[in-house]
């Protein structure tokens, strides 16, 4: 190593760090509102970063969508028939006019499983027959209670989200889902893909955190994580809101995250123009 390269290597992570608390500090200084970019011809986006959401209590679904129309910024959205904070579920009819708002932004959709099942295990399949599934649904007239799927009902869980949100919207969701939790199985993703599901996950850096503890996980902490660690490519994943956290993360951490990344010159993508997912999310299901 030449000599003095250890220092400057140590003098630019400072440098990096300090740049990143400057924007956190400024983005969280109490009531300073974060400027929306002007109105422009859109640049070409050769550093892009996805960011997703997975539904959950839609508490913080009219925030994000308020936050994302203003910085221009379109997010893929993984859909499951979650209860929410109003009385209801994510996908009845008193949120239909919210889907199909942001249908017509131009954002992009995947199935979340209908009934948010959680995989829990695989079970032994017998001889010549298809897989089946352990799985923990956290909604619907099950939510909590252990239930075998099989290969079919599982794909049927995937396809539920597709036809409803055509059904709200008039347009097909992309064939991609995001398994509840992440959790899944070699079986459950060949399963999945043999019903014409792609499988979409998230990237290390870009787990946002939104569902961790705030009393351990505090949302300036969870910002300049974001940050500093953040690389063109990452898929992020966030909620539409998330019951156990007691400080919401988007209306704290989404606008500054948003102008921050941008201001190390990345920009935002749907998973539409993702190298891996992109004919998946381009083919209608």
């Amino acid at each position: 190593m030449p000599p003095g390269s250890r220092a400057t290597t140590a003098m630019d992570r400072l440098r990096t760090l300090a740049g990143v608390a400057a924007v956190v500090a400024v983005a969280l200084s109490p009531g300073r509102a974060v400027p929306a970019p002007a109105a422009a011809a859109s640049a070409p986006c050769d550093k892009p970063v996805y960011l997703t959401f997975d539904t959950g209590h839609m508490g913080v679904a009219p925030l994000v969508a308020d936050v994302l129309n203003r910085h221009q910024v379109k997010a893929t959205f993984f859909l499951a028939n979650e209860r929410t904070v109003g009385g209801g579920t994510s996908l009845d009819d008193r949120w239909a006019g919210w889907w199909k708002a942001r249908a017509a932004e131009g954002h992009a959709f995947g199935s979340h499983t209908w009934d948010h099942d959680v995989w829990r295990g695989d079970e032994p399949a017998a001889a010549g027959g298809a897989p089946a599934f352990r799985m923990r649904p956290t909604a619907g007239a099950q939510a909590f209670r252990p239930r075998r799927l099989d290969a079919a009902a599982y794909c049927r869980e995937l396809e539920r989200p597709a036809r409803r949100f055509e059904e709200m919207t008039g347009q097909r969701m992309g064939a991609i889902f995001r398994a509840p939790g992440g959790k899944t199985s070699k079986a459950l993703l060949e399963a999945a893909a043999a019903c014409g599901w792609t499988h979409v996950g998230w990237s290390s850096a870009g787990f946002l955190g939104d569902e961790l503890p705030s009393d351990r996980f505090p949302n300036e902490v969870l910002l300049m994580q974001a940050l500093r660690d953040i690389r063109p490519g990452d898929v992020l994943l966030a909620h539409l809101g998330i019951w156990a956290r007691q400080d919401p993360w988007a209306p704290a951490v989404l606008e500054p995250l948003i102008t921050g990344l941008k201001a190390r010159g990345l920009c935002f993508a749907t998973l539409r123009e993702h190298p891996q997912f992109a004919q998946a999310a381009r083919a209608a299901k």
